[in-house]
């Protein structure tokens, strides 16, 4: 696998990866594939129709992982591309994705992705996917990631999602189908400064008896960006449904949150929240008697938030 200084810096921010990780593994760079790893109960498989891969969790699969990272340090590259990722029934896995984009020039960079899950009985999967840009051109930072996830009997699926710089603008949907006893949490984290915009949409079917879902965002919207969150949890036999939205407004931001509860079941138990604020006062004025400055205080804050 040959990477320059800059693709390396992109592959520790969004993956955490000094070197070629252990187990299964395909790093995608500038629209090509830098490096693939197969193991005996993962497969990797280049898609023949159209960009994108296919990973094959064998049944019963348990401790190991899968890294597909996507990073792009060409100014003007546009891609799209189409992930499935079939997990056997029983597997138990964690998969460690996301994309970076390094931008210096004056045309927009992005990556767009559908990533489509098909998770069998009883297994269960850690995603995890986080979202960074940099560089200093005048051309956009562009992703907008699409995740399907359709959960079988007793499947456990938990996603947690990071956004936390650089990115301009992004569009993140989730879609979820939940069978009997299925269960799903998404966690999300999203920062915006500048002028960036970023959606989050979610779409989430309960279908299946004693299923549940807990959707959790957390977001800080700094200078003039704009943050639009919306929900829809629809209810459609006995389940759990809790959406939660937590959101900091700075500056001159716009923070707009768009929950939906749909039950078609007497035996649905739905929860929605939803909270948009500044930070407190009293929070500002406690660390700053500790001999921060108010800009050091709120970075705190944030943190700690975003956690």
């Amino acid at each position: 696998m040959s990477l320059n200084d800059i693709q390396r810096q992109l592959l520790r921010e969004i993956a955490d990866l000094e070197t070629v990780p252990k187990g299964a593994y395909n790093i995608r760079a500038n629209g090509e594939s830098a490096g693939r790893s197969t193991t005996a109960n993962i497969d990797i498989v280049t898609k023949t129709d159209k960009p994108g891969i296919d990973i094959i969790v064998k049944p019963g699969t348990k401790n190991e992982s899968i890294h597909i990272p996507v990073i792009i340090s060409q100014h003007g590259l546009k891609e799209m591309v189409y992930n499935d990722f079939i997990i056997g029934e029983d597997a138990d896995v964690t998969i460690i994705a996301g994309c970076g984009i390094h931008n210096c020039g004056d045309q927009d960079s992005s990556h767009d992705g559908i990533h489509s899950f098909f998770v069998g009985k009883n297994a269960r999967i850690r995603y995890v996917e986080k979202h960074y840009g940099d560089g200093d051109g005048i051309g956009g930072k562009i992703m907008n990631p699409t995740t399907v996830i359709e959960l079988a009997e007793g499947a456990v699926m938990e996603m947690e999602s990071t956004q936390i710089k650089g990115i301009d603008s992004t569009s993140r949907k989730t879609e979820a189908k939940l069978a009997d006893g299925a269960s799903l949490t998404v966690r999300e984290k999203i920062m915006t400064h500048g002028e960036q915009l970023a959606e989050t949409d979610f779409a989430i079917d309960m279908d299946g008896e004693d299923c549940a879902c807990h959707l959790i965002s957390r977001s800080v919207a700094k200078d003039k960006s704009r943050q639009i969150f919306r929900s829809n949890v629809k209810g459609n036999n006995r389940c759990t449904g809790h959406s939660e939205c937590d959101a900091i407004i700075m500056d001159d931001a716009l923070v707009s949150a768009i929950p939906e509860i749909t039950a078609s079941h007497v035996d649905a138990s739905l929860i929605h929240e939803a909270a948009i604020g500044k930070i407190a006062g009293e929070q500002l004025m406690k660390l700053m008697t500790l001999g921060l400055t108010e800009k050091e205080a709120e970075e705190q804050i944030v943190n700690g938030f975003l956690k």
